[in-house]
């Protein structure tokens, strides 16, 4: 049989080091690997003279849940050389979703999750799949199942919990939604509904995460002060059920002596529980704007929130709790300052956009605190930020001892975080390559092998024959992000080219017209 593709002349990573071969690719796979130079017939030919050929790199964290509607090619993506994506991270998502909030959930994730183009004409999880594999995307997709949706289908948006009754209900439809393909079960303690579930609500869906063998993947509670008992709380719920823990962009907010305690538990919790993390390698994050707010006022769910932050009475009280913190409560406006939070996203109030909350509120003419709620008010909740929050010693330190994995966690807004375009380039490119962190070996199978074994994807993860030919052709002397908090929106230099399944989706400098990506569905399919 012709092959379909050859790729000439690189050096071919493999998980002990690079080699030099050519990659021959028939039918969306790797055919093998063949001396330098070794004829073969009737193939495309890209010479990759002076380069590295990667696998293609798996994002860990990806908010693109609804974005293949809107632009299925993702240059943002493939350009950084990504071509499997795992979505609806932080509990968050699509599906399931119930008639009865459906609307108020599209809101809400607006500033996560945004687009214009598609109706949400799904219900289940499993009929998301569907529709989202129908939008025909670049890279493949992988889904978390989200537990706020869970826990708004089965308990609405209340601040209490569960009785026996709505676990089991929990529990079954997070069975049905692991069975239609989910990959794991994501949780977010920072957002509502599903910061009001607690131990016995956690431990009941890690046991139908460890039925599954997939892992619980949470945003955990607190990643500040009380970081400690925050990753606590998931290790237990693991070491009780038998459950395997991935934990989300391992960070730590402030608090820098807690460094040493953070990361020896977590060792230690990696002798007993499956554990794994992941970490964006930046000392700034993006999400809701609303996220500034104490836990209450998203009680209800948003249109509870929306009145709150438009009645006179509860704009003081939120204002006066941002100043002076609540005990227990992750307090991000206390911890980072005005002056360190920059307005992403605000639907309707353009101006601010680009500003910082300090900047912003002077815009508009009150205190910094009173303009965060003004600027919740006034978009109805569709807003997002990026929150300046560590030091680059503590993201390396994280980097070189915890053996995190990548997960960009970029967010498409209006003037996006870098790590939407930049994360693969400064992880492997300046971390790696340039600062030796890490060796560009292990941070090449950070981000390919070992993520891909995390998610039981035996078919990609390494270049060989058989494997999906997820390939990406790079320059090791000019790979480096280029992105910036001033100019985010710019292409990781020497990325030569990226494939999926064997078809081209960046040439180096665009994207290009092929949409072989795929919804994966876990235990749905055979990957080998």
């Amino acid at each position: 049989m012709a092959a379909d593709l050859v790729i000439r002349g690189a050096d071919v990573h493999t998980p002990s080091g690079f080699i030099p071969a050519d990659v021959v690719v028939i039918d969306g796979r790797v055919d093998g690997l063949v001396s330098r130079g070794a004829t073969v017939a009737d193939a495309e030919t890209v010479y990759g003279d002076g380069c590295w050929l990667t696998p293609g790199f798996i994002d860990l964290h990806a908010h693109s849940a609804l974005r293949s509607f809107d632009e299925p090619q993702m240059a943002a993506k493939v350009s950084q050389g990504f071509t499997t994506q795992l979505i609806c991270p932080d509990g968050l998502g699509p599906a399931p979703v119930d008639d009865a909030h459906v609307a108020a959930r599209r809101d809400y994730l607006a500033g996560l999750e945004p687009s214009s183009l598609v109706a949400w004409s799904w219900r289940s999880f499993d009929q998301y799949l569907s529709v989202l594999d129908a939008s025909a995307p670049a890279t493949d997709l992988i889904s978390c199942v989200p537990h706020s949706a869970i826990r708004q289908v089965v308990m609405g948006n209340g601040d209490r919990d569960a009785t026996g009754e709505e676990l089991r209900q929990m529990q079954a439809l997070t069975d049905a939604s692991l069975a239609a393909g989910g990959a794991a079960v994501s949780f977010g303690m920072i957002y509502a509904p599903g910061m009001y579930g607690r131990g016995r609500e956690l431990r009941a869906l890690a046991s139908v995460a460890a039925k599954y063998g997939v892992p619980l993947v949470p945003h955990v509670r607190n990643e500040a002060g009380e970081s400690l008992a925050a990753m606590s709380e998931f290790i237990d719920a693991c070491r009780e059920t038998g459950a395997r823990l991935h934990i989300s962009h391992l960070k730590l907010i402030g608090n820098e002596d807690l460094l040493d305690q953070l990361l020896g538990l977590l060792e230690a919790a990696a002798t007993q529980i499956d554990l794994t993390v992941d970490q964006y390698p930046y000392g700034a994050g993006s999400t809701l704007l609303t996220a500034l707010l104490p836990p209450w006022a998203m009680a209800g769910g948003p249109e509870a929130a929306l009145a709150r932050v438009r009645d006179r009475a509860a704009r003081r009280e939120l204002a006066a709790d941002m100043r002076h913190g609540l005990p227990g409560w992750e307090n991000l406006y206390g911890s980072c300052g005005a002056e360190n939070v920059t307005i992403t996203q605000a639907t309707g109030l353009d101006e601010v956009v680009g500003h910082t909350v300090a900047e912003a509120a002077e815009m508009l003419k009150c205190e910094p605190a009173d303009a965060v709620v003004e600027i919740c008010a006034r978009t109805s909740l569709d807003a997002a930020m990026i929150d300046h929050y560590s030091t680059e010693r503590v993201v390396h330190e994280i980097y070189r001892r915890s053996g995190s994995l990548l997960g960009s966690d970029g967010v498409f807004n209006p003037s996006p975080h870098p790590r939407l375009y930049g994360s693969t380039g400064r992880f492997l490119g300046r971390f790696a390559i340039r600062g030796g962190l890490a060796s560009a070996t292990d941070a090449i199978e950070r981000m390919s092998g070992r993520s891909a074994a995390l998610l039981g994807l035996s078919d990609r993860g390494h270049i060989a024959a058989g494997q999906r030919a997820d390939l990406v052709l790079l320059n090791p002397h000019e790979f480096i992000d280029t992105a910036t908090f001033t100019n985010p929106c710019s292409y990781t230099a020497g990325v030569y080219g990226v494939w999926v399944a064997g078809q081209q989706v960046w040439t180096g400098q665009s994207s290009t017209a092929a949409r072989p990506g795929r919804v994966i569905r876990i235990g749905k399919e055979n990957l080998a």
